[in-house]
């Protein structure tokens, strides 16, 4: 058991990753990494596109307090602007809980091989709900975080924003470049589940299928909003409130998200055995929440 719980991480990431490469072949925006993403080396790359692939809940929000991270502030600033990514990160909470639940759900449904509909569009309810609740929650804290900054920290900021909002397109919805990993990705679910052919054969078409049922991203309505943020959050003054477009574009990302996961873990399950999704989910439900949620 302890073996198969170290692989699972490692199983779960290539199944969301298959899924993320069909939907780019169908949905390619061609988009190009971050001109910052030429500064890090291949595994930083590699693990900013995995978050972005698997985290969702704060929509842009999450993007502005991750830039805070490596925004580079004075020590004089740096006990505020924690405290500022702190009072997002805390924003962002009942969003995050909200996924949680819905990870249960899933989890629930991938230990037995059945998934409770009812249950499942509930929690996407809920998950949805929470997000359109983000924007407006965060307004204090984004409002604190503008007098914080220097005019040059504030168009950093935004630059990194925008950068996390690229790879986050890369990883869920653009080109998968350096190269179509899909057929790399299935032979390593093939040889951890031990799939026969048949099960390939049919995952390759259901996850394809069931990507019809995941509505399109919006990707304009997110990119508006980073705009008219960016162009407010860089003038002198400065008040939030007056952004009207982060409540659509946080519902877009989350909502989009979630659904993705729930596609993911109900195609998988409806083709594997029940030994497979054993494995897959180990034998506690609490050791599989914690896995699942590593994919949000």
């Amino acid at each position: 058991m302890a073996q198969t719980m170290r692989k699972m991480p490692a199983m779960l990431a290539m199944l969301s990753g298959v899924l993320v490469a069909v939907s780019c072949a169908g949905h390619a925006s061609n988009s190009a990494p971050p001109a910052t993403a030429a500064t890090l080396d291949d595994d930083e790359v590699a693990g900013l596109l995995e978050h972005h692939r698997y985290h969702h809940h704060g929509g842009v929000t999450l993007f502005i307090a991750m830039s805070l991270e490596t925004l580079g502030v004075s020590p004089e600033q740096s006990a505020v602007v924690e405290k500022i990514r702190d009072n997002l990160n805390a924003d962002m909470e009942a969003a995050r809980q909200a996924e949680q639940v819905l990870v249960a759900t899933l989890a629930d449904g991938l230990k037995s091989g059945r998934f409770d509909s009812g249950k499942v569009d509930a929690a996407l309810v809920n998950v949805t709900a929470a997000a359109a609740q983000v924007d407006t929650g965060s307004t204090d804290a984004l409002n604190q975080l503008h007098a914080a900054l220097t005019p040059a920290q504030r168009e950093a900021l935004i630059d990194k924003v925008e950068a996390h909002w690229a790879v986050w397109k890369r990883a869920n919805g653009g080109d998968p470049e350096p190269r179509d990993r899909r057929g790399v990705q299935l032979a390593i679910l093939e040889s951890d589940l031990a799939l026969t052919p048949d099960q390939t054969t049919k995952i390759r078409a259901a996850l394809a299928d069931d990507m019809k049922g995941v509505p399109p991203l919006d990707q304009q309505r997110v990119s508006a909003h980073l705009r008219a943020f960016g162009d407010a959050f860089q003038a002198d003054s400065f008040d939030a409130k007056t952004v009207k477009t982060g409540q659509a574009a946080d519902e877009q990302l989350v909502r989009w998200g979630a659904v993705h996961l729930v596609h993911v873990i109900e195609s998988m399950s409806a083709v594997l055995t029940a030994d497979q999704r054993t494995e897959l989910g180990a034998a506690q439900q609490g050791e599989l929440k914690t896995v699942l949620e590593k994919m949000i």
